[in-house]
């Protein structure tokens, strides 16, 4: 192998690779030191910047504390209808400079932060200071923080230490670095401490002064302002001179100097009052707030509307003594051609006895007789009946079942018109014979207010007297069915798009049966309001339901346990309540109720007393116990009298339980409310004594049907 050339000999002339590399460097000038310099720099600033990105990327603003806020539910045109805790039980609402006056935003800037809208989120000339203090005076005098550095603190509270302003500062250039300034002002407005468990202004000035931040005046806004410095020092109902004094520096900020208050200031601060207790949150509609907050945070506007509804909360406190023990009342007023709700009430909210936590608009109950309106609208649809047509309200049996009427007697024969006024069950019963259960479940359906029936149960008869589940809202929602020509819409608490109606019931049909149903209410009312109620087995449920040509309205009463209320009806509970409701509405326009000209408007026909048992000369056999005086016809209440002595009874009922004293001749006697009068003498013989004639057993008081 031959030896390796010798390398190239510079001074010969050739150069190789290496030659004309250090050829290149000896002919380049050196950089200078001020190019060195800023080469140095530029690649500082680079590295500073990628780490504070990947500090950024590693450590964000952790912002759990602004999305966990309560919730504020308003009513169609915005006012505060209720108020809920964010998670925790704080009272904090998310706030924005829109929500609070301008004046209490220059207030905050001129207090806490001048130069707020020209630094990066840190001041240099405020740490500065602030550094210069503490060095002075051995201790910290002013902190130095900017509003967005009192932002990140309010965000992530942490002691005040050294370590945590540096955390401050670094927070401080995330958030200007991610938000506006309005937003890092939102930041603080919806986190500022108030005192106690309140953050933020909008819940502070509903807390102190209780109305939106918006209508917050100067001297209310710079209380808030300084309230947020130090809210446990500075609370108005427990340090009113601090407090005073805390606000008064906050006016004097605005002007520029920190000397006193100007003489506009002043006297604006004289006028002011300064809160002495803090109020309670907004709390009406609070069984449909709580719904709509499980479900959405923030801010939920609603269809109600906030007069009307505290209206209809005041009404329901002032029944709630008359009613049984431990009865309770919900009722919902909605609008009838939209279907949105305009006061909902849910409950005795607050009283534990009445469990007024529940939502009873959302109970499942029997309606009674609530339904039998849609069912003539369904009769008079397909053409089984009209308003005019005769129909017998005589005993009759629909293979084993027997229906009865309330009152136990029958009318006869009456109009379809009366029989519906009357709220006769024969009548409805049979109606529903010829319509067909399962078509009238099916309407109802389509109506929104589908019968809930036991499991594996079909439709039946009975659903003609209240033999299902419904709710007050569906019930609502079928009335403004009838109310609104027979289409059919489901009730709406929250604005949006109705949907599409669906013609439940012929047009012709509902307005005939809207025409019969309007009537004077009992005690006096609004005219022009047609009206129905139910009563469901038992007295459990009382009903009242009503329409005119702008509102629907519903009312129940009734026990939340579902237990029995003796001798509670429709009529007598729930009928007052909805007449009272309708007096707080503005009246209708008269041509929003049509009556149709086939509707006849007489009295029903008159029913003329008799005394069903015992009948005249009658022979009663003695010690089989006591016998029942049973009368039919007359109008109620009646008496019962043996020899002049009245016997004593419930006056709604047309029976009386008598117990004769012994052997003897007796005159039985019946009067009714407008003194008409019906005796028959009978005789009650001993058990040895012979029968003339005819011998009446005497009836147990406790086999009556």
């Amino acid at each position: 192998m031959s030896p390796l050339p010798n390398p190239p000999d510079e001074s010969n002339g050739f150069q190789g690779p290496l030659g004309l590399w250090r050829a290149g460097v000896r002919g380049r000038a050196a950089p200078s030191p001020v190019r060195r310099r800023a080469t140095l720099a530029f690649i500082a600033v680079t590295a500073l910047l990628l780490a504070a990105l990947a500090l950024d990327r590693i450590f964000p603003p952790d912002l759990s504390r602004l999305a966990a806020t309560g919730a504020e539910i308003t009513d169609r045109e915005g006012r505060t209808l209720s108020v809920l805790p964010a998670p925790g039980g704080t009272w904090r609402l998310r706030t924005t400079t829109a929500d609070v006056p301008p004046h209490l935003v220059d207030l905050l800037v001129a207090a806490e932060d001048r130069r707020f809208h020209s630094h990066p989120g840190v001041d240099p000339i405020s740490l500065a200071r602030a550094a210069a203090q503490w060095v002075r005076a051995g201790r910290v005098v002013s902190g130095g923080s900017t509003l967005t550095m009192q932002a990140a603190r309010l965000l992530e509270p942490r002691p005040r230490t050294l370590r945590s302003k540096a955390i401050e500062v670094f927070r401080a250039l995330q958030l200007e670095a991610r938000f506006s300034k309005n937003e890092i002002l939102g930041i603080w407005l919806t986190l500022a401490p108030q005192g106690g468990n309140i953050e933020g202004i909008r819940a502070g000035s509903l807390a102190w002064f209780g109305r939106p931040a918006a209508r917050l005046d100067t001297a209310e806004a710079a209380l808030l302002v300084a309230l947020a410095r130090r809210p446990a020092t500075l609370r108005p109902d427990r340090h009113p001179e601090a407090a005073r004094a805390a606000r008064d520096a906050v006016l004097a900020r605005r002007g520029g100097a920190a000397a006193g208050l100007s003489a506009a200031d002043r006297d604006l601060a004289v006028a002011a009052t300064m809160p002495d207790r803090r109020l309670p949150m907004p709390r009406l509609a609070p069984h449909l707030s709580r719904e709509l907050a499980r479900a959405s945070r923030g801010t939920v506007t609603t269809t109600l509307d906030a007069p009307l509804q505290r209206a209809a909360e005041r009404l329901v406190a002032e029944m709630l003594p008359s009613l049984p023990d431990r009865a309770s009342v919900a009722l919902i007023v909605a609008e009838a051609s939209s279907r949105e709700a305009r006061a909902m009430v849910g409950g005795a909210w607050g009283s534990e006895a009445r469990a007024g936590t529940l939502d009873l608009t959302r109970a499942v109950r029997s309606p009674g007789s609530a339904l039998k309106p849609f069912l003539y609208a369904m009769a008079f649809e397909r053409g089984i009946a009209t308003p005019g047509t005769l129909i017998a309200d005589l005993p009759r049996h629909f293979g084993a079942y027997a229906p009865e009427n309330f009152s136990r007697d029958f009318a006869g024969r009456i109009t379809a018109a009366d029989a519906l006024r009357l709220s006769l069950n024969l009548p409805a019963v049979a109606l529903l014979d010829q319509v067909g259960a399962l078509r009238f479940a099916s309407a109802l359906k389509v109506a929104g207010a589908a019968p809930r029936l036991p499991r594996g149960a079909d439709p039946s008869l009975p659903l003609a007297l209240g033999g299902a589940g419904t709710t007050l809202r569906e019930m609502v929602a079928l009335y403004a069915t009838l109310a609104d020509g027979g289409r059919a819409l489901p009730l709406r608490v929250t604005p949006g798009a109705a949907g599409e109606a669906q013609q439940a019931v012929d047009r012709r049909a509902a307005e005939q049966v809207a025409a019969i149903l309007v009537q004077r209410f009992p005690g006096g009312g609004p005219a022009g309001v047609a009206w129905k109620t139910g009563t469901s087995w038992g007295g459990r449920d009382a009903w009242a339901f009503g329409f005119d040509g702008r509102h629907v309205a519903g009312v129940w009463i009734g026990r939340p346990d579902g237990t029995a209320m003796p001798g509670a009806t429709g009529r007598s509970l729930a009928l007052p309540v909805l007449a009272r409701v309708f007096a707080l509405l503005p009246e209708a326009p008269r041509e929003g109720m049509r009556v149709a000209a086939d509707v006849p408007r007489s009295a029903p026909p008159a029913d003329r007393l008799r005394l069903l048992f015992p009948p005249a000369g009658a022979a009663l056999a003695e010690g089989a116990g006591p016998v029942t005086l049973r009368a039919a016809g007359g109008r109620r209440p009646l008496t019962f009298l043996v020899d002049g002595a009245p016997i004593p009874h419930e006056p709604a009922r047309r029976e009386a339980a008598w117990d004769p004293p012994g052997p003897g001749f007796y005159r039985v006697t019946v009067l009714d409310a407008e003194g008409a009068a019906i005796s028959v003498p009978v005789r009650v013989r001993g058990a040895d004594a012979p029968a003339p004639g005819a011998t009446f057993s005497l009836v147990p008081a406790s086999a009556a049907p």
